[in-house]
């Protein structure tokens, strides 16, 4: 058994602390039936996100499936990795997704609920993965954390992204642009654009300050249920056939759920990488 310790940062912050020391303890324990049989004790994380009810229950099994049972899917064991809570700010062409697939897979694949609302979302915008080019911009305070592209860098982006998306013919249809992003001021600006065939998923909401959305709320039962609708869009942004990102915790965790950066434009101090 391994208990994460309590982290009180945004869900894909918690994400990455339970992914980084699951692979510690996995790379540290010799027995391969120790590995197999390792439990995760979560309860001290997403306390963001825990409805006020739920302040001492492990939330984990409401947004991803629990294991399998012991002996299922121990093809990640046959080696070691590394994985880093600062990876969010590499080059995500550069990570082993090969070795992160399994333990993504084992610890991280959503619930039925979720997939019940991704599901709901994909009909309600009627999201063609095979022909969106995917936009997150993470703005709000991770400026204390990373540079950030100014909008003109990311539109620019955006457009150069479209051009590619025709070019190679990859779709008779002008491609769909899904916007996601945390900053109300990005949010207006791009709508200034025009932008043919522009989905907003308006279920997430926007902050229009440097203070992230869900640290400014204040009743936290309201954070659980964004985050309801926020991890089926990190998914279906994860599916879509271009992405063009910032740099963060929740753009990582895009690329895992991808398992690839393929077809990724992502900013990073000062840098696009493709």
């Amino acid at each position: 058994m391994i208990k994460i310790a309590h982290h009180n940062y945004g869900f894909f912050s918690c994400c990455s602390v339970k992914l980084r020391d699951i692979v510690n303890l996995v790379n540290s324990t010799k027995d391969a039936s120790a590995r197999s049989s390792l439990k995760v004790d979560s309860s001290d994380l997403f306390t963001l996100y825990k409805k006020e009810c739920d302040a001492n229950r492990d939330i984990t099994y409401d947004f991803f499936k629990k294991p399998p049972q012991i002996g299922d899917g121990d093809v990640y064991l046959c080696r070691n990795g590394k994985f880093c809570v600062w990876d969010q700010f590499e080059n995500y062409s550069t990570l082993d997704y090969d070795f992160f697939k399994p333990f993504i897979s084992r610890y991280f694949s959503p619930s039925r609920v979720i997939n019940q609302i991704l599901t709901n979302l994909e009909k309600k915008y009627n999201l063609d993965y095979k022909n969106t080019i995917a936009v997150y911009y993470r703005g709000t305070d991770k400026r204390k954390e990373t540079k950030l592209a100014s909008f003109d860098e990311f539109y620019s982006e955006i457009k150069r992204s479209v051009s590619a998306h025709t070019q190679e013919g990859e779709s008779n249809n002008d491609p769909h642009i899904l916007v996601q992003t945390d900053s109300s001021q990005f949010l207006d600006y791009i709508k200034t654009k025009n932008l043919d065939n522009l989905i907003v998923i308006n279920e997430n909401k926007t902050s229009d300050s440097a203070v992230g959305f869900h640290n400014k709320t204040v009743v936290r039962d309201s954070n659980y249920y964004h985050m309801m609708d926020f991890l089926p869009t990190v998914i279906a942004i994860s599916k879509c056939k271009r992405i063009v990102c910032s740099s963060g915790n929740c753009s990582l965790w895009m690329m895992l759920y991808r398992g690839n950066a393929k077809n990724v434009s992502q900013y990073l101090n000062g840098t696009w990488f493709y």
